[in-house]
């Protein structure tokens, strides 16, 4: 059997969200998510994560307000100071640390940012996305090229997206949630499908024929 993380981005970032993740890991598959703390729905998230006590919580470590402050390339310097600010304010909500860091719109990626989350990560002992022991798949997603893609994110193609990973260890990332008023994404119906394809009760039958083993945390 190889190990599975189910890793919802987004948490915290409306109400909805917080809802439809919660609904996944209690109804579906989802073992792990990344919490945005400085949304207005983040103290919100982190309450409803301590009625989850085997849902891990990371940090999903934005830089957006970083990068509108700063018009150049964000430098390193700016990226470990937005990193101490966001995990002490994800201590404040949670009360406990992060099980692990990624980071909104990938901003780990970044050339000249990513060795700034690798040496915060070692630094706070937490596995950083992409580059740890876990094969990151992103591959579960519903819109690219202007258009939506359910069938990327229904059943058969969750099969697909499993089925095509290697690695011992995977993290699926995935975005379940619902659409609600304070949603502020271009990725919105797609959202509602995945939840109900993570809820879906032949999907366990599924990880067992593939032979992957839900984790529940990322510790």
């Amino acid at each position: 059997m190889r190990g599975l993380i189910v890793n919802a981005d987004d948490y915290g970032l409306s109400p909805g969200i917080n809802r439809g993740i919660a609904e996944a890991h209690r109804k579906g598959i989802v073992t792990s998510t990344s919490l945005l703390v400085d949304t207005p729905f983040g103290a919100e998230a982190a309450a409803i994560s301590t009625e989850l006590p085997h849902l891990s919580v990371g940090l999903h470590a934005d830089l957006s307000a970083a990068v509108a402050e700063h018009e150049d390339e964000v430098s390193a310097a700016i990226c470990v100071e937005q990193l101490e600010r966001q995990i002490a304010r994800f201590h404040s909500l949670t009360g406990r640390w992060p099980t692990h860091l990624d980071s909104h719109h990938n901003a780990h990626r970044c050339q000249g940012l990513s060795r700034s989350f690798v040496k915060f990560g070692e630094r706070y002992g937490l596995r950083v996305r992409e580059h740890c022991d876990a094969t990151y798949v992103s591959a579960f997603y519903g819109h690219w090229d202007g258009c939506t893609h359910l069938e990327q994110i229904g059943i058969n193609g969750l099969k697909r997206v499993l089925s095509a990973s290697d690695g011992h260890l995977i993290e699926l990332a995935c975005h379940p949630g619902y659409v609600d008023e304070a949603l502020r994404s271009s990725y919105r119906r797609e959202r509602e499908v995945e939840l109900r394809t993570l809820c879906d009760r032949r999907v366990p039958q599924l990880l067992d024929e593939l032979g992957f083993a839900l984790l529940e945390s990322q510790l």
